[in-house]
């Protein structure tokens, strides 16, 4: 897809306040930190449309972008170790699945996962809940500048095998920093879009 336009939306934290355009949905999930919004930036070919943070736990809310008015990426806040309180965490929860589990519109969940690291409890756990709701995954191995290339395959091996990946669920090996994988992560999202 060739982005010519993005805009965010709103940022919501009920059904109520999502948008109503019928358009679309892909969503992104990730451990705090993970680079999802270098992600949703390198995609739309925007700076800071999303903004990025080296404090994790900067998104609180569902952020909708609508991208060339034909559909939408949905941030989420991020899992694992945001210095949020409990009560905080447990409120973010039930947001996510809310919309998750009840969102018409939504395609697939982008799950992206370090590459240079195994696949953490959460991360395991994110992918397995999604499974157990029918939920299509496109995992995104990001980080990959990170790395030597050579590398590239047995990290991606690693992932797959820690997460008991479904083989209908692709995976792209990207790169916020070079733009290695954004073509490809494109081509993916939008078979999803079709389906």
């Amino acid at each position: 897809m060739k982005v010519t336009q993005s805009e965010i939306v709103i940022s919501a934290v009920k059904p109520e306040q999502y948008p109503d355009t019928g358009l679309p949905e892909v969503a992104l999930a990730g451990r705090s930190n993970v680079g999802k919004s270098s992600f949703i930036n390198k995609m739309i070919n925007r700076k800071n449309l999303a903004r990025t943070s080296q404090k994790p736990g900067k998104t609180q809310t569902l952020n909708f972008y609508i991208i060339n008015e034909v559909m939408y990426f949905v941030d989420v806040p991020g899992y694992g170790f945001a210095k949020v309180s409990k009560s905080e965490r447990e409120a973010w929860g039930r947001m996510i699945e809310t919309y998750i589990t009840n969102r018409e519109t939504l395609k697939a969940v982008i799950q992206l996962i370090d590459i240079r690291h195994d696949p953490t409890k959460d991360d395991v756990a994110m992918y397995e809940w999604l499974k157990h709701y029918d939920i299509p995954v496109i995992i995104i191995a990001t980080k990959a500048d990170k790395i030597p290339k050579g590398k590239w395959q047995k990290h991606e091996k690693a992932i797959k095998e820690k997460l008991n990946k479904a083989p209908s669920d692709p995976i792209v090996v990207f790169s916020s920093e070079t733009g290695y994988g954004k073509d490809k992560a494109w081509k993916t999202i939008e078979e999803f879009l079709e389906s």
